[in-house]
């Protein structure tokens, strides 16, 4: 936050924050002032180099069996039926379970030819890599046409280097990889007053996921904000459509497709308090709620902390409120902190807020290095607390004879079977075998091989306890499974053929 910068008065009338010269969300800014057209080589090197940072912090740490069966190995068995040329199941998920009675995000399905070519889980780790580096594209060169290229340049790197980007980066793959560069393109293009560019980039956001659709309504009534009549209705049109799409999705596409016949993840959303509490509960979700624990105050603050909370000045922000929303009503902790992917799409949201409110308000000189300045200082100073901080960690390129003897084993699995094995082994199995979780109530049972990593770290240990996992392979030998092989405390049983 700071005041206007000294030097204001002193530039021409068209630089000066005129109203309204700048579009109907930009009331009060300047308008272009930079370069626009194609993006410089600069801009490609730093696209290119966040690409390959998240490239090998997510194949380094898949490596080093640290990718999961939730999520990895599932959107790995969805995208491998779509090359497959059937509808996406996961086994982790349950014998046969239909994805897209989890999530509606036939998206994925883009994904299939590049998994025809290399079918790996990999594939999806670089391609979430290359999505989420490009959405650094449209940001930065909003910010070179609105700030000059300095101030591109910094926004760029703060952005792609944020903590939620990081942590998404860090935790396997998701659906979500897919939103940000439209998020970008759709926010840009409406901080720029292009108002039909931004609703055709958002209108694809409904084959991400289903919740998208409420973020698409927040971009359609941003765009019939300030309008004529023809702004007027192609914004209401946009978000008619997304909060259309949201609820018939939730409320009869996920229920028809889910075996359990219901929408699994309505019950995060307020579920056990609402049902226990009643009314009171419900109105405590609804306000105080959002805000408490204090680990969701904690997050929001960090989601608005590497733009100094500037983007709390423009309307961009508004999109993000869905997202955080929702995490604010859910009865799942890991929603409302700051790990796994939950703050990715967010992120996009923020900085073109960012944009948008340095670009309304005219900023420039002093003011303008100030606030780049702490944007990037902040973004530094949460960078080692990141997934992206593990790449300048030792214990990342030590190298480990357990790992190899992870794949010594995995090789003894012939393609095809079916198996059970530990989360870290699951997404390395999960292109040629039909893979589901050891321990895992779901599961299909009486596989053909399981394949356990018994000495796996202790905060790793999931969905077993050591004593837990002890019990179950005795009690699989008991039912006559045999000892194949054993390794670096990784234990392959077979299943005994029967006779007669």
């Amino acid at each position: 936050m700071h005041a206007p910068p000294a030097d204001t008065a002193a530039l021409p009338p068209q630089q000066s924050g005129a109203p309204g010269r700048a579009g109907p969300l930009a009331a009060g800014g300047p308008p272009a002032a930079g370069r626009s057209g194609p993006p410089p080589l600069w801009m490609w090197a730093l696209v290119s180099g966040l690409f390959l940072a998240y490239a090998t912090l997510s194949l380094r740490t898949h490596e080093r069996l640290l990718s999961h069966s939730f999520d990895l190995a599932i959107f790995e068995q969805a995208v491998r039926s779509y090359a497959e040329g059937r509808l996406p199941v996961s086994e982790v998920k349950g014998p046969g379970f239909p994805v897209l009675g989890d999530h509606f995000s036939p998206v994925l399905a883009l994904l299939a030819p590049a998994h025809l070519l290399f079918p790996s889980a990999r594939t999806l780790l670089v391609a979430q890599a290359a999505l989420i580096a490009a959405s650094v594209l449209p940001l930065a060169l909003w910010a070179r046409r609105a700030l000059g290229g300095a101030a591109a340049a910094v926004i760029g790197l703060a952005y792609g280097l944020s903590w939620g980007v990081a942590n998404a980066v860090g935790f396997d793959f998701h659906e979500w990889a897919f939103a940000v560069p439209l998020l970008a393109c759709s926010l840009a293009a409406l901080g720029q007053d292009r108002p039909r560019a931004a609703a055709l980039w958002a209108l694809p956001l409904l084959l991400v996921k289903e919740d998208m659709g409420a973020t698409v309504a927040a971009i359609g009534l941003l765009i019939a904000w300030r309008g004529g009549p023809g702004r007027r209705r192609l914004g209401l049109a946009t978000a008619a459509a997304g909060a259309a799409w949201t609820l018939l999705a939730v409320l009869v596409v996920l229920p028809a497709l889910n075996p359990g016949g219901e929408y699994f993840y309505a019950g995060f959303l307020g579920g056990s308090g609402g049902a226990d509490g009643g009314f009171a509960a419900l109105l405590h979700q609804g306000t105080l709620g959002l805000v408490t624990p204090d680990e969701k105050a904690v997050t929001l603050v960090l989601i608005l902390a590497p733009t100094l909370f500037l983007a709390l000045r423009s309307p961009l922000l508004l999109v993000a409120v869905p997202t955080l929303l929702w995490r604010g009503l859910s009865d799942y902790a890991p929603h409302w902190g700051t790990g796994y992917h939950y703050s990715l799409t967010a992120m996009p949201v923020v900085f073109a807020a960012f944009v948008h409110a340095l670009e309304r308000r005219g900023t420039t000189g002093p003011g303008l290095r100030r606030a780049l300045a702490g944007a990037a200082g902040v973004c530094l100073l949460l960078l080692p607390g990141s997934s992206l901080g593990k790449l300048a960690e030792a214990e990342m390129w030590r190298a480990e004879p357990r790992i190899a003897a992870a794949h010594r084993m995995m090789a003894r699995i012939p393609d095809g079977a079916q198996v059970q094995a530990s989360d870290g082994l699951v997404p390395h199995l999960a292109n040629r075998t039909s893979v589901s979780l050891f321990g895992w109530a779901a599961s299909r049972p009486d596989p053909e091989w399981i394949l356990v990593d018994t000495q796996v770290a202790p905060h790793l240990r999931w969905p077993l306890s050591a004593r837990d996992e002890a019990l179950a392979l005795a009690r699989a030998r008991a039912a006559g499974y045999r000892t194949v092989a054993g390794e670096q405390g990784f234990v392959l049983l077979g299943r005994t053929p029967r006779t007669g």
